[in-house]
């Protein structure tokens, strides 16, 4: 085990990251479980209130990222990037729990669009894993690669920059990393309710009546799975 540590984390530099994202998925999984038990009044903990202002853990996860990033950038020893690599998946977890709350500027954690929240959990978890594994367009420590790292750096923003139009928030990220899923994300149709289809499918083109169909037919097939997966994980109706 210790060898296989030392080759495939410290060796590669992959050990900040991996606690980066062991802190990430364990704060995340205890902020759920205790926000719950506050609300089902089963827990001795409340609500951080100070001065009769409700401090959300978004803010000291707001105070950890910063530090945290400054210390890596500043760091020189392995050790102390991999302690800045704890304290940031620690801050990021906090944060993102409460995304939707900073997106729409008030307390809809328990609401519907709470659901974005556990949305931006599962899409920055599902890229750091990613990353982990080994998804990336080119070896950036490879010099004599420097002019095709960035053509296909180019190619893949524009890609996801195409995804993110068309309504497909998570291809057009995954796409980044990821660059096939975000060439086929940007080749095929814009979700209807997308900025890229109010422009480019006129109502009743075909177009339009292909991209309306295919989103029926993901909601009929998917839609309900989706939610009852988020919900969960958020503990809608606990």
């Amino acid at each position: 085990m210790a060898d296989w540590w030392q080759t495939q984390m410290v060796d590669t530099g992959k050990q900040p990251l991996f606690l980066c994202a062991s802190a990430f998925l364990i704060t995340f999984v205890i902020t759920r479980i205790i926000v719950r038990s506050i609300r089902a009044g089963s827990s001795p903990l409340k609500d951080n209130v100070v001065g009769g202002v409700h401090i959300h853990h978004a803010v000291p996860g707001l105070v950890l990222m910063v530090v945290s990033g400054l210390t890596a950038l500043g760091a020189q020893s392995l050790g102390w990037r991999s302690a800045a690599g704890v304290g940031f998946g620690i801050g990021l977890a906090l944060v993102l729990d409460e995304f939707a709350l900073i997106l729409h500027l008030e307390d809809v954690y328990w609401s519907e669009q709470g659901r974005t929240s556990v949305n931006a959990v599962l899409l920055v978890g599902g890229v750091i894993v990613l990353v982990l594994l080994g998804a990336s367009p080119a070896d950036l420590n490879d010099a004599s690669m420097a002019n095709g790292v960035v053509e296909v750096a180019v190619v893949n923003l524009a890609c996801a920059a195409l995804c993110f139009g068309k309504g497909k928030l998570g291809t057009g990220v995954i796409g980044i990393v990821v660059p096939l899923v975000g060439i086929v994300g940007a080749i095929r149709l814009a979700r209807p309710s997308s900025a890229w289809a109010r422009r480019r499918y006129p109502e009743g083109s075909a177009k339009r009546e292909k991209a309306v169909a295919r989103e029926a037919a993901f909601d009929a097939r998917w839609r309900s799975k989706v939610r009852s997966f988020q919900d969960s994980v958020a503990g809608f109706g606990a």
